[in-house]
């Protein structure tokens, strides 16, 4: 029997020649991104008193990001110090900083076939450039940062089989809104995507769908490497590229064809992903909305913020709708100032925000009072993520959420593009 791409990598990293469903894999992780949040709840005990390799230790700093109380200036205070002490060589400190999935792409830390560790519960990103990453919580980062050791269980897979090709204005966000309508919650297992249809998905289409999959409770999501993954790579990685891929005679949990030609847009009603979306076929309804953010690790790409800009173009942000903009790094920030796409998106009503987790977990940078309604391309929606328990979050992609903001109402983005 052959092996999935997950548990190649998890052999590899244990030492192993093989690992099974039902194992505990104790590995020893490629890479260790540590972030600045887990300092700030922890406290002091959140100083290891060593490193167990430097060179595979990155520091992003990414969730209150200027500072927005003392305790995160303290945390982050204390970041740069333990940098200095173990000589951690890849630190994003604010100015070249960005959401850690994102700085993790662009600066090829997560690398095809390999381990990543994060205290983040959506380092699964990383499954979008074939590599593994999990949240492993903050205990088991520390013990990864320190021992350089790390346990997960090897779970069933279940993998997903791409067909045809994404119609106008529906994008891997809605893909992954078909699956969990469709499927639902895939608790206990991890997810490979792949099949003919990978070819037409943009690396960036893989990166949202592979963070995404943490809403349904997946333990890894790994997409195929292919030509499109070594584009996106090229020039990013500091020694060839590992890729894993399944063995033709590998033992899934199930094998489910998608052809992406029928997903359409979706919207997700508040308080939960699985079972709660709604195409916009079926959603009738009129809901008017406060607030509308495009942002977060999952939909804070440069292409993102293209197809914002290209809807809002030459017209204006509805009236008592907030739109709020954060690039997911600084680098997109930048690309995104060069390509003319802030000043569009500035001149239609929207604030440009740096670089953030903020406004994502109801931190800073756009929390929610009780009784708003916020439309948002970002990961979550239950009740009190994004600021009051009062307040009303729903789902989209950047396009549905741009078109949302025109409209003042949460709307189909097929019809903002018919203009």
């Amino acid at each position: 029997m052959g092996a999935t791409t997950i548990e190649k990598i998890l052999a590899r990293t244990s030492g192993k020649d093989v690992v099974r469903p039902g194992e505990v894999a104790v590995c020893r992780p490629d890479i260790v991104l540590h972030i600045d949040l887990p300092m700030a709840i922890e406290g002091a005990w959140y100083k290891p008193k060593k490193i167990f390799d430097p060179d595979r230790v990155a520091m992003i700093f990414d969730h209150a990001v200027p500072s927005p109380t003392i305790k995160d200036a303290s945390a982050m205070s204390e970041g740069r110090r333990m940098a200095k002490e173990f000589g951690l060589k890849r630190v994003f400190d604010v100015g070249r900083h960005g959401i850690s999935h994102v700085v993790a792409a662009e600066n090829g830390l997560a690398r095809p076939g390999e381990l990543l560790v994060c205290a983040d519960s959506h380092t699964c990103a990383s499954g979008g450039l074939n590599c593994a990453g999990r949240g492993a919580g903050i205990p088991d980062t520390l013990q990864a940062m320190t021992k350089g050791i790390v346990w997960y269980p090897v779970t069933p897979t279940i993998r997903y089989e791409f067909e045809g090709r994404l119609n106008p204005m529906v994008s891997g966000k809605d893909v992954f809104f078909h699956i969990a309508q469709t499927w639902g919650g895939h608790g206990n297992t991890s997810i490979e995507y792949g099949g003919p249809g990978l070819k037409s998905l943009t690396v960036a289409d893989r990166r949202t769908i592979a963070t995404m999959s943490a809403e349904v409770g997946a333990e890894f999501a790994l997409f195929d490497y292919d030509e499109l993954t070594a584009e996106y790579l090229k020039g990013r990685l500091d020694r060839p590229a590992t890729p894993a891929q399944a063995d033709k005679d590998a033992d899934y949990l199930d094998v489910r064809a998608l052809d992406l030609a029928d997903v359409e847009p979706y919207v997700v009603l508040p308080d939960a992903i699985p079972g709660n979306g709604r195409r916009f076929s079926e959603f009738k309804d009129t809901v008017r909305i406060d607030q509308a953010f495009i942002g977060s690790c999952a939909n804070g790409l440069i292409e993102d913020l293209r197809v914002a800009a290209a809807i809002v173009r030459g017209r204006k942000v509805a009236d008592g709708v907030r739109f709020i903009v954060t690039p997911g790094s600084q680098a997109v920030y930048l690309q995104a100032v060069r390509e003319g796409l802030v000043e569009t998106l500035v001149e239609a009503g929207a604030v440009v925000t740096n670089s953030t987790c903020g406004a994502c977990l109801g931190y800073h940078m756009g929390v929610l009072a009780p009784g708003e309604i916020c439309i948002t391309a970002s990961p979550r929606n239950f009740k009190g993520r994004m600021g009051s328990n009062d307040a009303q979050v729903y789902l989209g992609s950047p396009a549905t959420v741009a078109a949302s903001a025109l409209a003042g109402v949460i709307s189909d983005p097929r019809a903002a593009a018919r203009g």
